[in-house]
């Protein structure tokens, strides 16, 4: 399969002709009562009723910088008893308290001594290696082969001591699960080595701690502590370490939430509403409701196939979610989708961009399958761009054409984007991995992902705008 790095969701809200964009994580719990937490964490540092400490080695060059403090307000399953939650980032730091405090202080998730040993298997041969490096460069360097050697072994060394580390990290999720580090990088980043420091960010401690001790978070935040600036603002987690790890943890990937609604970037291969029987109940509906409790029974203002991943809207009140059905009824919800179709679409004289009417309706005798049917069926009408043709990569590692098109539905049919490729009177040509209506390999997934939706807030009334790229 075609893989591309996932890029950071960007979320636009645009008032009037201003538009803005923020290219971070999106903070995944309100951020005020922590927030408030690590205000007082951060007067009692500078009163000098606590401090930090150092408990690891520290580079030279991170010895006087700050440090990330993190705080999180939870309760317990039954809603009765409130529980604080304070941490630092990092394994070379820890708080010393010199009297009880009502918080909690979380260590990291993988003791130092451990990480310690697992880096002395090639730590002195590393040095050692970066010592000839320097002296064959001082010497002249004329001996760029032998320069390259020693190089290419210190980088195997490295790389091999980085995934003894990744090795020892596991982390308790929401489900109540455990997701071994290495199982994340496989889902979220195609099994490649993560950052050094993957894991000991505030935020997955914090987590890993409340869901290991049956805690709902409430609150989450982060500051950014120096001992010299008063400036403590909320910091949300870092895209590049935390935008690995915390989805894996919740089971959502969260593009936007405030009080009223939560944004999603739902995963191909999961529900957006539960099915029938109790192995159709893990979906993204249940998912948040877990997450928050005080979300509202059901809470999916419109739904993406299992197989689709992107933009899903769930609403947490009644009221959201009547304003923001009604906008979907009245087409007033602009989406676009991006696919990879199986074939080159010029080459059955299909143009750049256009626009379809079709009519489906449902196969009583093929159930979920939609079949074409111009005098009972439903209009299904999507404008269409085509991107470019692309080589695609299947699991076995073939390759052959793919169009990569744009799809701008103008309504909400059942499989609406797969007939307008699949089908005879649509493109004729399905969607990669269509187990529907085309073909899906093993290990393949459907190649269609709602990337972009546009709608108006339902109690602020201001325009949202969200785009998510896909991760193909």
């Amino acid at each position: 399969m075609t893989h591309r790095r996932r890029d950071i969701s960007v979320l636009l809200f645009t008032i009037g002709s201003l538009s803005c964009y923020n290219p971070v994580m999106f903070p995944p719990f309100p951020q005020e009562k922590a927030y408030q937490l690590c205000k007082k964490l951060v007067s009692l540092l500078r009163a000098n009723k606590i401090c930090i400490i150092p408990i690891a080695r520290q580079s030279a060059e991170r010895k006087n910088q700050g440090i990330m403090l993190g705080a999180m307000t939870c309760m317990d399953k039954a809603g009765t008893e409130h529980v604080n939650l304070v941490t630092v980032s990092g394994i070379s730091h820890t708080i010393a308290f010199h009297n009880k405090e009502d918080f909690i202080y979380i260590p990291p998730v993988v003791a130092p001594e451990f990480i310690t040993q697992a880096l002395e298997k090639n730590d002195a041969r590393i040095h050692e290696l970066t010592s000839l490096i320097q002296e064959a460069k001082a010497a002249g360097g004329d001996d760029h082969e032998c320069i390259q050697k020693l190089q290419r072994e210190r980088k195997a060394l490295t790389t091999e001591s980085l995934q003894n580390v990744h090795h020892l990290y596991a982390f308790r999720c929401a489900d109540g699960s455990m997701k071994s580090l290495k199982s994340i990088c496989a889902e979220r980043i195609n099994g490649a080595l993560p950052p050094t420091g993957t894991g000991e960010c505030c935020a997955p401690k914090l987590l890993h701690y409340a869901f290991s001790h049956d805690l709902v978070p409430t609150s989450l935040c982060e500051v950014f502590y120096e001992k010299d600036n008063t400036d403590i603002a909320p910091c949300p987690p870092c895209s590049e370490r935390c935008g690995i790890v915390l989805p894996a943890m919740l089971g959502v990937e969260i593009l936007y939430r405030d009080e009223h609604i939560v944004i999603v970037n739902k995963q191909s291969g999961v529900l957006s509403v539960p099915g029938r029987g109790p192995d159709k109940q893990d979906c993204i509906v249940n998912r948040v409701k877990r997450l928050f409790p005080q979300c509202m029974e059901q809470p999916a203002v419109h739904r993406l196939d299992m197989e689709t991943s992107g933009i899903l809207i769930l609403a947490f009140t009644k009221e959201a979610h009547k304003h923001i059905s009604r906008q979907f009824e009245d087409g007033q919800v602009k989406k676009q989708y991006i696919a990879l179709l199986d074939g080159v679409l010029a080459k059955k004289g299909i143009p750049q961009e256009g626009q379809s009417e079709l009519y489906f309706r449902m196969d009583v005798d093929n159930r979920p399958h939609q079949i074409w049917d111009e005098v009972y069926g439903k209009k299904a009408v999507t404008q269409w761009k085509c991107l470019n043709v692309e080589d695609y990569t299947a699991p076995d590692g073939t390759k052959r054409p793919a169009t990569r098109v744009l799809f701008m539905p103008h309504t909400g049919r059942t499989h609406q984007l797969r007939l307008a490729s699949a089908d005879s009177h649509g493109f004729g040509i399905p969607i990669i991995g269509d187990t529907l209506y085309g073909t899906c390999a093993q290990g393949e997934r459907l190649m269609l992902h709602a990337q972009y939706i546009s709608f108006t807030h339902p109690v602020t009334g201001k325009q949202i705008e969200l785009f998510c790229p896909p991760p193909f």
